[in-house]
């Protein structure tokens, strides 16, 4: 099974982690962790990175009222992030949204370095994330399962990576919470859990999508394209010269 997904969705599997025994399951092949040094990490401490392997699919400014546009529909970083007085925060701020495919890599990561502070565990659909849910599911990021990991630093302020489920399984796992599946509602971390940045901070079992928020003045606007990414690479912010 695993050797006919790899070969319909063109797995790169030179940069999976070598193991000595096949795959338990097909969601340990699709949690796969990758070699060690295969994803070098932007080491500008005032950088914000990718949290995640796949496609910047869209990526701008958040307004002054908590809104944004996404694949022309508008949305609000309420919404996403499950909290409206949390949602302020990023007024004014920027977004970027990162879309795994099949073939990518299902881990994700830390963007920046910093602690993990709040877990917020939302209840929703199981809406395909491509380019057809998109089309045909009005609000479909703020309408499927969603976790939210909240991260605050001394530089960037806080930062904030919800990880959207979508069709099949839906299911999502995190760093800071012991539990085969994130339970609904607020967890906070206490004491908060320190993570570099590039470090893993959860898993997708089968999915999806992960959108970050930034706070207005912590970078200047994104210097990336949307376009194929690496987790560990840029999106922007740090020595722009």
């Amino acid at each position: 099974m695993v050797k006919l997904y790899a070969r319909a969705y063109r797995v790169d599997m030179d940069a999976a982690e070598v193991l000595t025994s096949p795959y338990e399951s097909f969601d340990a092949f699709f949690t796969r962790k990758l070699r060690e040094g295969m994803r070098p990490v932007c080491s500008d401490p005032g950088a914000i990175t990718s949290p995640a392997d796949g496609r910047v699919e869209a990526l701008g400014p958040v307004t002054d009222g908590g809104r944004l546009t996404i694949k022309g529909q508008p949305y609000r970083v309420e919404d996403l992030v499950g909290d409206p007085a949390e949602a302020t925060r990023y007024d004014g701020g920027q977004f970027a949204i990162v879309y795994l495919s099949p073939r990518d890599y299902h881990r994700v990561h830390s963007p920046v370095a910093g602690q993990v502070s709040l877990i917020r565990s939302m209840p929703g659909e199981l809406f395909p994330v491509n380019a057809i849910g998109e089309r045909h599911v009005p609000g479909l990021f703020a309408r499927n399962r969603r976790v939210a990991i909240v991260i605050d630093t001394e530089r960037q302020g806080r930062v904030t990576v919800v990880m959207v489920g979508a069709m099949i399984v839906g299911r999502i796992t995190v760093s800071a919470v012991d539990a085969r599946d994130v339970p609904l509602g607020l967890h906070t971390i206490s004491p908060a859990l320190p993570v570099a940045a590039g470090e893993e901070i959860g898993k997708f079992h089968l999915g999806s999508t992960a959108v970050m928020f930034v706070e207005r003045g912590v970078a200047p606007p994104w210097s990336r394209a949307p376009g194929p990414i690496l987790y560990g690479e840029p999106l922007g912010g740090g020595d722009q010269r």
